[in-house]
C-alpha cells in the first residue's frame, strides 16, 4: 500500500483529525509516483540488454556456438544484429524521453495522456522482442538447413528412407516447442517485471481521472 492509498484509509477512519489534501497536492504525488515508475521502466530496460547481451558474450564460447560460427551467416545475422541494435537504442531513447516529460508534467490531463503513451511503449517494446525472437530463430533454421551438413546430410537420409514428410514435421514441432516455452518464459518476466509497474501506471491514471471529474 502507498502513500496516496495509506492517506485515503486514514481519512476514511476519521474526517475530523486528518487534514483534506488539495487538487494540487494530490497530484503531485500521483506525480512523483508516476515518474518513479517510469524512470524504474527505463532502468530496468538497460539492465535487462544488458542482461541479454552478458548471456551471448557467456555463450560465444560454447560448441554449438563455435560450429555456428563456421557458417557464412553474416549476410543475414549482421544487418539483422545492426537493425536489432538501432531499435532498441530507439526505445530506450523513448523510455528516457517518456521519463523526462512525466517528471516535468505540470497539468492532470498531459499526465494522463504521457502515462497512457509509457503503456504504448513499453507493450510495443515487449512486442519487438518477442517478435525478434522469432525471427532471429528463423534466420538460425534457415542458415543450418542451407550450410550445416550434419542436417542436410539428416535430410538425405529422411529422403532415401522415404521419412522427409516425417523428418519435417518432427523439425516443425520441435521449433514450436522451443518457441513456445521460449515466448512464455519472456512474457512471464515481463509481466513479473514491466506488468506489475504498468499496473501502477495504470492506478496513478485512474487516481488523475478521478481528480479531473
Amino acid at each position: 500500500m502507498d502513500e496516496l492509498d495509506l492517506l485515503k484509509k486514514d481519512w476514511n477512519k476519521d474526517d475530523n483529525n486528518y487534514p483534506k489534501l488539495t487538487y494540487n497536492e494530490i497530484y503531485k504525488m500521483i506525480l512523483k509516483k508516476s515518474s518513479s515508475i517510469v524512470k524504474w521502466i527505463f532502468i530496468i530496460s538497460l539492465l535487462e540488454f544488458a542482461l541479454w547481451t552478458s548471456i551471448s558474450f557467456l555463450l560465444k564460447d560454447t560448441e554449438s556456438m563455435k560450429r555456428y560460427e563456421q557458417f557464412d551467416g553474416n549476410a543475414f545475422f549482421t544487418p539483422l544484429i545492426i537493425i536489432g541494435y538501432i531499435i532498441l537504442a530507439f526505445f530506450f531513447y523513448l523510455f528516457f524521453r517518456n521519463y523526462k516529460r512525466i517528471s516535468t508534467t505540470d497539468n492532470a490531463k498531459i499526465l494522463m495522456e504521457n502515462i497512457l503513451k509509457t503503456r504504448k511503449t513499453v507493450k510495443q517494446y515487449v512486442a519487438f522482442n518477442l517478435i525478434y525472437l522469432v525471427i532471429s530463430t528463423f534466420v538460425v533454421i534457415y542458415i543450418e538447413f542451407d550450410q550445416d551438413e550434419l542436417v542436410i546430410a539428416q535430410i538425405e537420409k529422411a529422403a532415401a528412407n522415404g521419412e522427409v514428410f516425417k523428418f519435417y514435421a518432427t523439425f516443425i514441432m520441435v521449433v514450436v516447442l522451443f518457441l513456445a516455452a521460449a515466448i512464455g518464459i519472456l512474457l512471464l518476466f515481463y509481466w513479473l517485471v514491466y506488468g506489475i509497474l504498468l499496473k501502477r501506471l495504470n492506478r496513478n491514471y485512474k487516481e488523475l481521472k478521478k481528480l479531473e471529474v
